[in-house]
């Protein structure tokens, strides 16, 4: 399956979105669909239930967490249209996607069970069972995340694409600076079993939404932006494509990369000092 990319089937294809989703790779955009379904329920129950983890709703964090699987299967589903022709229709690509979705969903399930209840899902030791789930989860949350391989080495390969050279590198490093960055900020934070360093005040505020921490170093910042890689750096990407020469477009393109994964690496290192992330002086 392949697709010219102009403006008009990148931000508005003739079918809409979600119909063009599903036209791209059916299996991710449903599994993005029933993750913004699974919001709703969730958003409600944040509203009907005031308990507190961590001076934060209980709810926050499967809210969190539907929101980017959604946002990641939806972006997958879109940048699957210029994948080599039949990739989506192979055995090899149906197995490990049907793999992936398995996996998003168990995040989902534990993460939810654990808000029911009340308690940490990740870093608890206090539960047995949740303590023993935990590293099963982590092989999982490697699993969810292994989509971008793929998708990453075979855009940027593919010689029969319609993508533009610029574009195919930037989905590329994008998938696979996702892949390497995720794993690394979501290992060190395994290894603290803690997202947050330093000092913590409770009742202080955090960022809106986000959660984070205004009163420590929290690790969660890094892992934020690792996972949106492959959203950034490919927007940056189709722009230098469609306003650089492709020599010029290129090195644009790995510059955003490096610089991209240097700050990562920054929020990263400035939160296991146990420093806060600043936004705007925040």
């Amino acid at each position: 399956m392949t697709a010219t990319l102009t403006v008009s089937n990148l931000f508005a294809p003739s079918r809409g979105v979600v119909a063009e989703l599903f036209h791209r790779e059916p299996l991710y955009a449903g599994a993005a669909l029933v993750m913004a379904a699974a919001i709703l329920p969730t958003a409600f129950a944040m509203g009907l239930d005031a308990r507190t983890f961590q001076d934060t709703n209980v709810w926050i964090k499967p809210l969190k967490f539907e929101f980017s699987i959604c946002v990641y299967f939806a972006t997958l589903a879109w940048l699957a249209a210029w994948l080599p022709s039949g990739t989506t229709a192979a055995l090899w690509y149906r197995v490990h996607a049907g793999l992936v979705v398995f996996a998003a969903v168990a995040e989902i399930v534990w993460i939810a069970g654990a808000a029911a209840f009340g308690v940490a899902s990740h870093y608890n030791t206090a539960q047995p069972f949740l303590a023993k789930i935990y590293p099963v989860m982590g092989a999982f949350a490697v699993l969810l995340t292994s989509a971008t391989i793929p998708f990453g080495i075979l855009i940027w390969r593919n010689p029969e694409g319609t993508l533009k050279p610029v574009g195919r590198l930037s989905v590329g490093l994008g998938l696979l600076i996702t892949f390497v960055l995720t794993l690394a900020t979501a290992g060190y934070m395994s290894g603290q079993m803690s997202h947050l360093v330093g000092a913590h005040v409770d009742g202080q505020p955090s960022f809106p939404l986000m959660g984070w921490s205004r009163t420590s170093g929290d690790l969660r910042v890094a892992h934020f932006f690792a996972t949106h890689a492959m959203q950034i750096i490919p927007a940056i990407g189709f722009l230098a494509s469609w306003s650089l020469p492709t020599r010029a477009g290129r090195i644009a393109v790995i510059g955003a990369s490096l610089l991209y994964s240097a700050f990562v690496i920054f929020t990263l290192i400035t939160a296991a000092m146990g420093q806060p992330f600043k936004v705007l002086g925040m």
